[in-house]
């Protein structure tokens, strides 16, 4: 069984590739509405594949998401995510996240990478943590990642809004995204 190790005092995972387990992994978005509520909204199609460097500081992220997977738990709402006016799955039918970048920060990690939506990348950076290593009842060695970050919905071509009387919007500019993922070590 791989074990966590120390490097640099931060407790990281045994250097392979390990490669998402869907059942337990969520890729989640909240987008305020109306300045005053949060929708969430998640990827039902993720995959992600880790790989963990000998030195933590030369790992890779990779993150897949069907644009058409995305639901909020109302119909009508996750159409419209899906249409020309937000993600346009039908024309770019994957968001994606490469790593470029994991550095050191606090006790966790600021991962840094392009993220790809609606056919447009930019540079994003989110918060990660390393939650830790278990081995299942059929002997796999997992992982817990998570991870938080923010991103200005402009900056990929998501313009769609509506103006409020009150000098607000319908939906936040700002987005939140988060990700929990488990992994389990390829042999």
């Amino acid at each position: 069984m791989a074990t966590d190790r120390i490097v640099d005092g931060r407790i990281v995972p045994h250097p392979g590739t390990w490669l998402i387990d869907p059942i337990h992994s969520d890729l989640r978005i909240t987008a305020r509405h109306l300045m005053v509520a949060k929708v969430r909204g998640t990827f039902e199609d993720l995959d992600a594949t880790i790989v963990v460097a000998e030195d933590p500081r030369q790992s890779t992220v990779q993150i897949e998401a069907k644009a058409a997977s995305v639901t909020t738990g109302t119909r009508e709402r996750d159409e419209h995510l899906r249409s020309a006016d937000f993600l346009d799955a039908e024309q770019h039918p994957l968001i994606i996240f490469k790593s470029t970048a994991l550095n050191p920060a606090g006790d966790d990690w600021k991962l840094t990478g392009d993220l790809t939506i609606r056919g447009v990348t930019r540079p994003v950076q989110f918060d990660l943590s390393f939650e830790g290593t278990s081995t299942d009842p059929y002997g796999n060695t997992k992982a817990g990642f998570s991870a938080v970050g923010e991103i200005e919905r402009r900056d990929w071509d998501l313009t769609w809004n509506v103006p409020l009387e009150n000098g607000g919007v319908l939906v936040s500019e700002k987005f939140k995204i988060e990700f929990d993922i488990e992994a389990a070590l390829q042999a």
